[in-house]
């Protein structure tokens, strides 16, 4: 399994968000760089993101959620066009679940299992 997981739900159909695109970054000496990218399937979930055997240092990382792609998909109106969720990771080679709850004027996360 991918070090790092998401699951993306629209609260508001009480479903899964497909077909939402999400990019990883690093940051590394104060700038973004991008370590991988997807697009949630029927799930909500992008499987892979990162390979299986891949160890992220310890630092701070951005999942990037293109909000705007996916209300434009279901013809809808949101008010983020897209959500930035900014961790710091400790180097343990733990699992990190970031989940997304997702409405079109607002949205939560917390840190899953």
């Amino acid at each position: 399994m991918s070090q790092i997981t998401t699951h993306v739900l629209d609260t508001t159909r009480g479903q899964p968000a497909a077909e939402l695109p999400i990019t990883l970054f690093a940051q590394v000496d104060a700038e973004w760089q991008a370590l991988a990218s997807g697009v949630t399937n029927s799930d909500g979930r992008i499987a892979g993101l990162l390979a299986d055997d891949k160890v992220l240092d310890a630092g701070v990382y951005r999942m990037h959620f293109e909000t705007r792609c996916y209300f434009n998909a279901n013809n809808e109106k949101g008010f983020y066009p897209y959500v930035d969720i900014v961790f710091e990771l400790d180097g343990d080679n733990s699992h990190y679940h970031i989940p997304l709850l997702l409405t079109a004027y607002g949205y939560s996360t917390y840190r899953g299992s």
